[in-house]
């Protein structure tokens, strides 16, 4: 729990809009934060590894479960899912650290801590995004490359019901396409265990659903903060036309990192690079 005073404290669970969240705080106190975002379909030990690393170093790491994650916060209606709500639970954290942050994210949390750092560039201190591009790259690379193909569960995450069906049945083709993906077995049974069994599917497949009551204008959010790219070669959601397009939308020290044969899952399966690429930017704001 958050306590007061003038010294840093740990947090373990924080409110926002009548929600209650579930946070990994680690590492030195009084080191610089680096606030984790995890996608989908993982929670915030996703970031384990990584956060070894960055604990070794010196720098404490926060890492939240995300709205439908925690127990806790995961109200029902689509549009409590919108991005400016899923932003606005870690606007929130970072209010509650009391002091700017070097924001990750991988997958939808890169999403959300492209976003982040585009509202509100005085919370954070450099910005490294894992997988998924500048919003406005990603929406560009859909209409004018095959970014749509990889992207086709888009629409069908929008149904009712039938998504987490088939998400759920062993063997069955959502199985299927996790390992085609990359996804290990451990990777397989950490979601069903962290995922499927906490509760949390439908709430995940949720954030999907959310994205028609977004607003648009975040296509067009410049970053102004140090930011790394990191891509990998094996990725089979995110093609590397988006990739491309995303330093066009950062007005501030930029790099892009691509991983050779790894895949999507970055932060479980190449933590080294993942945690280097972090470090790096970090150095950015220091010098």
């Amino acid at each position: 729990m958050l306590t007061g005073g003038s010294a840093p404290e740990r947090i373990t669970e924080y409110t926002h809009d009548g929600l209650m969240f579930d946070v990994l705080d680690q590492g030195p106190l009084d080191g610089p934060v680096v606030l984790l975002l995890h996608g989908f379909p993982e929670r915030a030990s996703s970031w384990s590894a990584v956060t070894a690393i960055l604990n070794d170093a010196g720098f404490r790491t926060v890492a939240p479960d995300q709205r439908g994650y925690s127990p806790r916060a995961r109200p029902r209606r689509r549009r409590d899912y919108r991005v400016g709500a899923l932003t606005g639970d870690i606007v929130a954290l970072i209010d509650a650290i009391g002091r700017p942050v070097h924001l990750v994210g991988h997958d939808w949390g890169a999403m959300i801590a492209w976003v982040t750092a585009g509202r509100r560039p005085d919370l954070v201190s450099t910005l490294t995004a894992f997988s998924v591009p500048h919003p406005g790259a990603f929406m560009t690379a859909m209409l004018s490359s095959k970014q749509i193909l990889h992207s086709w569960y888009f629409a069908f995450f929008q149904l009712p019901i039938l998504p987490e069906r088939w998400m759920t049945r062993p063997g069955q083709r959502a199985e299927k396409w996790y390992e085609k993906s990359g996804m290990t077995a451990s990777d397989l049974e950490n979601t069903k265990t962290g995922i499927v069994d906490y509760g949390a599917l439908p709430f995940a497949v949720t954030w999907y659903r959310g994205m028609p009551f977004s607003n648009s204008g975040i296509g067009r959010l410049r970053i102004t903060v140090p930011t790394a790219m990191v891509w990998s070669d094996g990725d089979t959601f995110i093609g590397r036309s988006a990739i491309e397009r995303t330093q066009q939308y950062v007005d501030s020290a930029y790099t892009l990192t691509v991983l050779p044969d790894v895949s999507h899952w970055i932060p479980t399966q190449a933590p080294d690079a993942a945690a280097s690429a972090i470090l790096a930017n970090a150095e950015l704001a220091v010098t």
